[in-house]
């Protein structure tokens, strides 16, 4: 049962290193103490088998700790590990000289810590089990009645039949490291036998990459500086492969009289080494890929920073349409697809370059010592004409390409983490001003990113304590100049900023899903305010809604349309909904099937912003819509013999042939009015009727019931009251 001291001023690192020690072997027994002191009083009246220290405490390091240990009767054999996180060869000495068996780098790799032990308390059994049988040896030779030389001979003999059986390269040496001993093992490995390797130099025998150090440890040992040390070394085998060993070296006054000889004990670790170089690269790498990962990228980074006056650029590659090839050919499709991205790109930059993954379909290429930005975008383009050509995947041509946001250091940052929240910053600027492109990273993106993460939060706020409230703009019958509905506008009363419109909070709702909320507080307030007018004996007043994508989708808006009816009470053919082109393309099946349930309630359905999105007959056919409102880009340069005037007629014109009602929005003036009148528009809103009005005010114009006497080309439409 072993007995382990964990020293560390950290009750975090005390209490890891703890759970640690206790899997080395069943039974384990560990004392932890956070102060050097307190350990040396406990070590005086007990002996561990194992020491783990850290190098950096108040008041006493690792070091001189170790050096006191060395020094005390309970811990002058004992392994010692000595944990830190400094680098410096210099702290290494230090340890070195104090005594030091072992070393971790902090922060320690859990299957390195325990595999090290392990190996340390198995060479500290084996070499107490040498030193065990040896002194019993020498008890036997004092008390024995056969002469003195038969009395060596044989404990000799002993020994040697002891030392055989263990599995380690053991060997005993004079002052001068000539080889007074090995054991069977030894020369095996050697391809020689014990009796001709006597007298060698053992630096002769055993090629280590490590001769001068090893020389300077034996001299150190016999002249009494060190008792003990360990350290690993590479060793050539007889076949040229080479092992890694761990080595230590102890004094051995007490068996050779008073002069001192050295015992060397060399485990082989390299399977050991070997499986931590496997569990190093795969911590270090992306597995599916083989690219660094994120960590490895992170150091990399560190690394470029450190060096003296140079300059590099990071590349942080989105691909534009993945989530597509994903959905066609599945998650293993998707995989294929990210290792050819991969050949691609490293096919694409330089030897000096790194490419890592980030996660999902996110890559990073760090371009090393450019002289200016222009290296870095050229390097961009290159990689978007790359991964714009078509890809082969399960004998389809599959084009995806990718959007790059570029950081160049250390002119925007120092620091690794704001450099990759930068190229990822720049990234998204670049998605929302069109896929397939680039952008450099500037200050003014880092302050739109806290003022979204503000309006974030303003917005939660909002939806808690009901901030929001419903303007409404009159749609005008073009037939008869009455107001025949009213499309409900959300503006936020946003404390500070005063009403604010949704073109300002809307993209943030969606993002974070608040959407969803707001959307339903909007549907059932409009539909309450519908009812609220019609039972004031307005007449049967329409109320339009717009409905977000992300609503659309993700909700199940036809319950919630439902509900919203039967809470307020209004009649389902009053109410339309507004989608855009793109929320009706995005699961075009799904879209099927959620319009025909939401006819089924009786409500209508309106295209919003019509021409500038699609635009496809085949949805027109398909889908079961009432109306097409036509986008105020086409009404606000509407002239006759304009492009945009075809444009309108033609919409108007296959509105009709569909048996479609169209709304013409964003009418301002005259003759934008009168170009609709002769294209039989049938209703319009905008600003040369009314601005969008809160309730009260739209009351007040259903109250005053006025009528639009609509004119003919160049007469000025006026307004008048009925009696």
């Amino acid at each position: 049962m072993a007995v382990i001291l964990i020293l560390d001023d950290k009750s975090t690192n005390r209490n890891i290193y703890s759970r640690l020690a206790q899997k080395i072997e069943d039974g384990a027994v560990v004392h932890a103490f956070a102060s050097p002191v307190e350990a040396l009083e406990w070590l005086q009246g007990n002996a561990p088998d194992l020491i783990v220290t850290d190098f950096r405490m108040p008041g006493m390091d690792g070091a001189e700790f170790t050096k006191h240990v060395r020094a005390s009767t309970n811990g002058i054999d004992v392994p010692i590990i000595v944990i830190t996180a400094y680098d410096d060869r210099a702290f290494r000495l230090r340890a070195l000289e104090a005594g030091a068996t072992d070393f971790l780098r902090s922060p320690v790799d859990h299957y390195e810590f325990v595999t090290r032990a392990r190996n340390l308390l198995k060479l500290q059994r084996q070499q107490q089990q040498i030193k065990g049988r040896a002194q019993a040896l020498e008890q036997q030779l004092r008390i024995s009645e056969r002469s003195q030389e038969e009395l060596v001979r044989s404990s000799r003999e002993a020994l040697a039949q002891v030392i055989d059986t263990v599995p380690a390269l053991i060997s005993a040496a004079d002052k001068d490291s000539r080889i007074v001993f090995v054991n069977a093992h030894f020369a095996d490995f050697v391809n020689s036998t014990p009796e001709s390797l006597t007298g060698k130099l053992l630096s002769d025998v055993l090629r280590s990459n490590k001769p001068e150090f090893s020389r300077q440890v034996h001299r150190s040992i016999v002249t009494d500086q060190r008792s003990s040390v360990s350290f690993e070394e590479s060793v050539t085998d007889p076949a040229g492969a080479q092992r890694v060993f761990l080595t230590t070296k102890t004094s051995m006054r007490a068996f050779s009289g008073t002069e001192t000889s050295v015992l060397t004990t060399s485990v082989d670790i390299t399977e050991r080494k070997q499986a931590e170089s496997t569990l190093r690269h795969i911590a270090l790498h992306d597995t599916l890929t083989d690219l660094p990962n994120r960590r490895m990228l992170y150091d990399w980074i560190q690394q470029e920073l450190s060096s003296a006056q140079t300059q590099f650029a990071i590349l942080l590659i989105d691909l534009d349409r993945f989530k597509a090839v994903n959905d066609a050919f599945g998650h293993a499709g998707g995989d294929r697809m990210l290792q050819l991205v991969t050949s691609r790109l490293l096919g694409t930059v330089s030897s000096d370059d790194l490419v890592a993954r980030m996660s999902g379909d996110e890559f990073v290429v760090v371009q090393a010592n450019i002289k200016s930005p222009d290296g870095a975008e050229d390097l961009a383009r290159k990689i978007i004409n790359s991964l714009s050509a078509p890809f082969l995947l399960e004998e389809t041509e599959i084009r995806i390409g990718c959007t790059i946001g570029i950081t160049l250091a250390p002119r925007d940052s120092q620091d690794a983490e704001k450099l990759l929240r930068y190229a990822d910053l720049s990234m998204y600027r670049a998605k929302a001003e069109g896929r397939n492109t680039l952008r450099f990273y500037s200050s003014e993106m880092d302050s739109i990113s806290w003022n979204n993460i503000g309006l974030e939060t303003d917005l939660r706020k909002a939806v808690v304590q009901e901030q929001f409230e419903l303007h409404y703009q009159p749609q005008i019958n073009l037939e008869t100049g009455s107001i025949a509905g009213a499309e409900a506008l959300l503006r936020w009363n946003r404390p500070e900023f005063g009403l604010t419109a949704p073109n300002a909070f809307i993209d943030i709702a969606e993002e974070t899903g608040l959407i969803n909320e707001i959307g339903a507080w909007v549907l059932k307030q409009a539909c309450a305010q519908a009812v609220a007018w019609q039972s004031l004996g307005h007449g049967p007043i329409g109320i339009s809604v717009n409905l977000s994508p992300v609503q659309f989708l993700r909700q199940d808006i036809v319950q919630l349309v439902d509900d919203a009816l039967k809470v307020t009470g209004l009649n389902p053919e009053f109410l339309e909904l507004e989608l855009t082109e793109g929320s009706l393309l995005k699961d075009v099946e799904r879209t099927k099937e959620v319009l025909q349930r939401l006819k089924k309630i009786g409500v209508r359905i309106a295209i919003d912003d019509f021409g500038v999105g699609f635009s496809s007959l085949s949805y027109l056919k398909n889908f079961a819509v009432d109306t097409l409102k036509i986008d105020r880009s086409f009404i606000s340069s509407l002239l006759a013999g304009s492009r945009d005037e075809a444009i309108v007629r033609t919409i108007i014109s296959l509105a009709q042939s569909l048996e479609l009602k169209v709304v013409a929005e964003g009418v301002e003036t005259n003759p934008q009015l009168a170009c609709l009148l002769n294209y039989d528009c049938d209703e319009a809103q905008g600003y040369l009727f009314s601005r969008p009005v809160p309730s009260d005010v739209f009351e007040t114009l259903l109250r005053e019931n006025p009528r639009y006497l609509l004119p003919k080309q160049n007469v000025t439409p006026k307004k008048v009251h009925s009696s």
